[in-house]
């Protein structure tokens, strides 16, 4: 495991969290997709900085991409060797973007560019509920596809989470 993809069914899956935990094991730097596609004040970067900035990671040695884009999924499974998806119920990626925003109102993370606080509303969430099921049976396929040439993990509960990592840990 050395080029890995962190992806997940929805926001509030827990993508970033684990990227962040698997950057600790591994000591491989973790970089999400959030801080190279929004620039300060939620403003989208061009499409080609979007793909650049994910190319300049994509040619290193060893790296962690969190986050799902689907417009440049390619470029990044193509040079990836495991690909980790996290796939939780919905109603749980929904109390986790809402505890999310509650818990960081005002504020800046980690795993998004300088300048885009916190934020929510209904356009989110009514995309997070519209394109989950979608979006839960298109990773399915794509992932069992994906298994004869890279190394695929799904995790559905906390358990196997906790689980992956303290195996990595030992």
């Amino acid at each position: 495991m050395e080029k890995i993809m962190v992806i997940g069914v929805s926001a509030g899956a827990g993508k970033s969290t684990f990227a962040r935990k698997l950057s600790d094991i591994l000591q491989i730097n973790v970089h999400h997709l959030d801080t190279m596609y929004w620039e300060p004040g939620w403003v989208e970067a061009t499409f080609e900085d979007f793909k650049s900035r994910q190319q300049e990671v994509i040619n290193q040695q060893e790296w962690i991409i969190e986050g799902n884009y689907r417009n440049t999924f390619e470029m990044r499974v193509e040079k990836a060797d495991t690909i980790i998806y996290i796939e939780k119920p919905l109603t749980v990626c929904l109390y986790r973007v809402m505890k999310r925003w509650l818990t960081n109102i005002g504020k800046d993370r980690p795993d998004r560019a300088v300048g885009c606080n916190e934020k929510i509303d209904m356009a989110f969430i009514k995309f997070i509920c519209s394109t989950y099921f979608q979006r839960k049976k298109k990773m399915r396929q794509q992932l069992e596809k994906l298994k004869s040439s890279k190394q695929v993990f799904i995790f559905k509960t906390n358990t196997e989470i906790d689980t992956f990592l303290r195996r990595l840990a030992n």
